[in-house]
């Protein structure tokens, strides 16, 4: 855990992402990046100078064969209490409009059962699990499929909803990540849906892969080029 924290809290200091006060909500879908994330800012509130309290939210899909009650249980073992929010996504993408391609709705429909849950329960924060990697292959889709150099904000203010988005792990790699569920024996309830892993986002993560193998740092090369390079990566803007 204490690997974890460092990129976690570093991260959170350099964006100023939580202040004395705050109730962030955790978007945890089930899986290892999402629970690493709800463990790493629950252990960082115990003593944090600026006190905030960790609100860990579930959407659940509707797929019938997904069981949330071991991440439900082991989440009150750690003191935190898992927030299940039903939802008919599924229904709505694979039944009702029978979607293709449903990466992009459900991404959307899925934000909107977010924010939402996270209002109900009084937090104007919300807690994405995007790491280090997420943010080069979305900055390699970017490139690659809209001609644009851009990758989502470490912090976004969604003036709609009132709501600040932070994502915490963009200093932690992936292969952090996996060490720590490994370790920890943290349950993680896999993704049910029939898209998982035929998308353009399996492609850019393959390609960096494969990149990687062949010219050793790149991935730190790029990051950097990222927070060097682009406006929304900038550490001097305070929320």
């Amino acid at each position: 855990m204490q690997r974890v924290l460092s990129y976690v809290r570093r991260c959170v200091d350099d964006y100023h992402m939580i202040e004395n006060g705050d109730r962030v909500a955790v978007g945890v879908s089930g899986g290892k990046d999402s629970v690493t994330l709800a463990l790493a800012l629950h252990a960082l509130s115990r003593f944090y100078p600026k006190k905030f309290t960790v609100v860990p939210i579930t959407l659940n899909m509707g797929f019938p064969e997904t069981d949330y009650s071991p991440l439900v249980s082991y989440f009150k073992e750690q003191g935190m209490e898992l927030i299940v929010k039903d939802t008919n996504i599924a229904e709505i993408l694979f039944d009702i409009r029978k979607e293709s391609n449903p990466c992009s709705l459900c991404a959307k429909l899925r934000r909107g059962a977010l924010h939402d849950a996270a209002l109900e329960a009084d937090c104007r924060k919300v807690a994405l699990g995007h790491h280090n990697d997420d943010a080069l292959e979305t900055f390699i889709l970017c490139l690659f499929y809209e001609g644009r150099l851009h990758s989502f904000s470490p912090v976004t203010y969604l003036d709609r909803k009132n709501i600040h988005l932070i994502r915490p792990m963009l200093y932690m790699q992936e292969a952090d990540v996996v060490g720590f569920i490994n370790r920890s024996g943290a349950p993680v309830v896999h993704n049910p849906c029939p898209a998982n892993g035929y998308t353009k986002r399996q492609y850019a993560k393959e390609l960096l892969a494969d990149l990687s193998r062949e010219n050793r740092g790149l991935k730190e090369r790029i990051f950097t080029a990222m927070t060097n390079g682009l406006e929304n990566y900038r550490k001097d803007e305070e929320i």
